[in-house]
């Protein structure tokens, strides 16, 4: 990818694949608001109805230009169901699909796997209702697979164009989905480390913030030349290749994830930076890790503890560490408030900030606050340092995200005044989001 290429735009990057494609205007499905809404608010003519899956977020104000080629899926209970209601009340010309007796997706639900059969019957009703009002020109495409301006993309089937992009990081993401859509559509399915979940970590992954965080936890266990190394809940490995950077490729360095589409995503990538002999992969679940005992000197886990049960979890990064060797967690700190560098009024400001906002997705026995020095504690570890931390980010995919979640909450009047602060700091160069993490590391005995 070319130094003009990073600085694109997720808008930009589909729209230079559709016109590499002979497609001006398609049919779009999605569910990460840092793919969408650029789309929609830059290159409105290029959208000829919008599918949204589970949303995590929704602007009001970006789908109201939309609204009659709108399909929303949704769970049936939980805050993003509340989210998506309060939304489409005041799109009354938006379609609504409810999926009912199942509750709403989080980021990791295979939600196309599980509800295959209602969402394809959703979105060929509505697409076709779409068809019968609008000119769209069906195109048989017969460059199947490539990448353009960093983003992948694979074609199945022929007619009127279907553009697939991630549902977040469900482990099957489109899959048990395209022989139906692909059986009346020509579908195109996008992908890569510029779109979707993916985006967002690798961005993480790369924010100055964020890497002190992690670089302080590297440093507290000492980590020594030669010792091997695993990260639990590698995700796309972003994390791994930093690390192997770091050392100057001086330690073995081993990643496990329980989701298949994240390690492909983290196999290319590691073969693409050249660093496939320092790094591998490996299918596994952190409550049950795939390894023998006392096999690493280091084990290491960035914001995977909400997701797991966190004393399974630790237990088995200890059985798999060496005598003397260290265990090292961070764990996202929703007891603690983050700050938000933006000029808002002081009672929406304490609102946006207080601790809590957005920490409601964890598994029931995850840890996502300060009990993870409690659970640490449990596990037998000596030597325990314990030190929370903040990270600042002030990326737009980030910031998309957040307004995503955060603006169906507000009022007309909060929403001009978010708006109005985030104009002003951008203007300004000032706006950054200082996100807090609880950070432990302790030594095996």
């Amino acid at each position: 990818m070319t130094a003009i290429e990073r600085d694109l735009s997720s808008a930009d990057r589909i729209v230079q694949v559709l016109h590499h494609l002979g497609i001006n205007r398609a049919h779009i499905a999605a569910r990460v608001p840092g793919d969408w809404q650029g789309l929609v608010s830059t290159y409105p003519e290029t959208v000829a109805s919008l599918t949204l899956v589970g949303p995590l977020g929704m602007d009001p104000a970006v789908l109201r230009q939309l609204a009659p080629r709108l399909l929303v899926i949704a769970g049936a209970q939980g805050r993003p169901a509340d989210m998506v209601q309060q939304v489409i009340a005041g799109l009354p010309d938006a379609t609504l699909v409810t999926l009912h007796g199942y509750p709403s997706p989080t980021a990791y639900t295979d939600v196309a796997a599980e509800r295959a059969a209602d969402i394809g019957a959703a979105m060929l009703a509505f697409m076709a209702r779409r068809d019968a009002d609008a000119a769209l020109a069906p195109v048989s495409i017969a460059d199947t697979t490539g990448e353009v301006a960093g983003v992948s993309y694979r074609v199945q089937g022929a007619g009127r164009p279907l553009v697939l992009l991630p549902l977040s990081v469900a482990p099957s993401q489109w899959e048990p989905l395209l022989p139906q859509l692909s059986a009346h559509y020509c579908t195109i399915v996008l992908g890569g480390a510029a779109l979707g979940m993916i985006a967002s970590l690798e961005t993480r992954g790369h924010t100055a913030g964020y890497l002190r965080v992690v670089g302080n936890l590297i440093d507290a266990t000492e980590l020594r030349p030669g010792e091997r190394v695993l990260e639990v809940g590698c995700g796309t490995g972003v994390l791994d290749r930093w690390l192997a950077r770091r050392t100057g490729r001086a330690n073995r360095i081993m990643g496990v994830d329980i989701n298949a589409y994240l390690l492909r995503e983290a196999a290319m990538l590691v073969q693409r930076e050249g660093l496939a002999d320092t790094i591998e992969f490996r299918q596994g679940n952190a409550e049950n890790l795939p390894f023998a005992d006392e096999h690493f000197g280091v084990v290491m886990s960035s914001t995977v503890i909400q997701w797991a049960d966190a004393d399974r979890m630790l237990a088995e990064m200890v059985r798999v560490t060496k005598p003397g060797g260290r265990v090292a967690v961070i764990g996202h700190a929703h007891d603690l408030p983050r700050w938000v560098n933006l000029p808002l009024p002081t009672e929406l400001k304490h609102r946006i900030e207080a601790p809590g906002w957005g920490g409601d997705e964890h598994h029931p026995l995850g840890c996502h606050e300060a009990s993870l020095y409690q659970h640490i504690r449990q596990t037998g570890l000596t030597q325990v340092q314990m030190f929370p931390q903040f990270a600042a980010f002030n990326d737009p995919f980030r910031l998309q995200q957040l307004q995503a979640s955060l603006l169906p909450t507000l009022s007309p009047e909060e929403a001009d005044a978010w708006r109005a602060a985030v104009a002003q700091a951008e203007a300004d160069g000032t706006f950054f989001i200082a996100t807090p993490f609880h950070c432990v590391v302790g030594t095996k005995p």
